[in-house]
């Protein structure tokens, strides 16, 4: 447990700059309050004690605004980022050094007592907003743009964006995806910016047949 408290501390340390300080950390992170929260309530869900599990889930839903089921399974340096307004579904499964952004919701699709919620790869960020739904499995090294959509799998090594989500790039091997957030490819400003260049050339085209169709003048 205590070796879990201290890599969960690291976690937050390497993938949030803000952070000065443990005792910061441990008063002022709701991310790392909810995950507190979570491993007693998943604790006491696995030996059965499902109300007592669900009650302090409950609890940690209200101080920290993030809702983790305690059914839900989740790996080692997991951080969540903010957290206002994540949700984690009962039989979502969630790998090793994992991060979340607020808003960000791993749900389901179906009210039947099956697996239902996603399975997150090792390595994934997943960005502000997105929404991950139904039984899908999310690659290893993996990143989903903010907002952005998922209902389908995804393969490993990929960047995922749009509405719903697609894999705009992918790097062969079992390798991490260097990219900031900020810089994350945009398929529909490249679409728009194709239909712009078209219109533009169409209009030339026009243009120069009008120009060749008036009368000489004397």
């Amino acid at each position: 447990m205590f070796e879990r408290f201290r890599e969960d501390i690291n976690a937050t340390f390497e993938r949030d700059p803000a952070a000065k300080s443990v005792l910061e950390i441990l008063f002022c992170y709701p991310g790392f309050h909810a995950l507190l929260f979570y491993r007693i309530a998943h604790w006491l869900w696995v030996h059965k004690l499902y109300l007592s599990g669900r009650f302090i889930s409950h609890v940690g839903r209200f101080l920290t605004g993030i809702e983790i089921h305690p059914g839900a399974r989740i790996g080692r340096r997991f951080f969540i980022d903010h957290g206002m307004g994540v949700v984690i579904g009962e039989t979502s499964e969630i790998g090793n050094d994992v991060t979340l952004f607020h808003g960000v919701t791993l749900g389901g699709t179906t009210w039947k007592k099956i697996k239902r919620h996603p399975t997150i790869g090792d390595n994934v960020v997943i960005g502000v907003g997105a929404k991950i739904l139904g039984p899908v499995r999310i690659g290893n090294n993996t990143k989903i743009g903010a907002n952005s959509v998922v209902v389908t799998d995804i393969p490993p090594n990929s960047i995922v964006v749009g509405i719903p989500g697609k894999v705009v790039y992918r790097v062969e091997g079992d390798k991490r995806i260097q990219m900031d957030s900020a810089f994350m490819p945009d398929p529909q400003s490249k679409a728009i910016a194709s239909l712009i260049e078209r219109v533009k050339r169409l209009e030339e085209t026009l243009n120069k047949t009008t120009d060749g169709d008036k009368p000489d003048e004397e």
